[in-house]
């Protein structure tokens, strides 16, 4: 995307703040290995199922993450990574590898102060679970 005119003048006036996300969207080519592998993690399934073509899982106080299954059968591309806070990302990566499912890497502590791992769904989604460190 090129912005080809960004507005600085004092004429400028925003409408409203963007406060915060409150849905992610991902496409999926098969909503059952979908809702298993973000289950598994511990997402907590809040709308739809293995039978639909559209599921929602809720994410903390009001966020929102949503699977809609375009393309059955057929493999979605990369497109970029999700990026969660979590409590203890060391249990989470047990947790997951005790599910048999595979992370990427360890966790591991960043210069930006936060120790995260990485894990790709079955559409090619990368997701990294992180937690802020000192």
């Amino acid at each position: 995307i090129i912005i080809s005119h960004i507005p600085t003048s004092p004429q400028f006036n925003k409408a409203m703040d963007i406060l915060s996300i409150n849905a992610v969207t991902l496409a999926t080519s098969n909503m059952e290995v979908a809702i298993k592998f973000y289950t598994t993690i511990g997402f907590e399934l809040y709308h739809g199922g293995i039978d639909e073509m559209f599921t929602t899982f809720k994410v903390g106080e009001s966020q929102y993450l949503n699977l809609t299954c375009e393309k059955p059968n057929e493999r979605v591309s990369w497109w970029g990574r999700l990026i969660f806070y979590v409590s203890d990302v060391d249990r989470l990566y047990e947790h997951i590898i005790k599910n048999e499912l595979a992370p990427k890497f360890a966790p591991r502590d960043a210069v930006w102060n936060e120790r995260y791992f990485h894990i790709t769904d079955h559409d090619g989604h990368e997701l990294s679970f992180a937690q802020r460190i000192n």
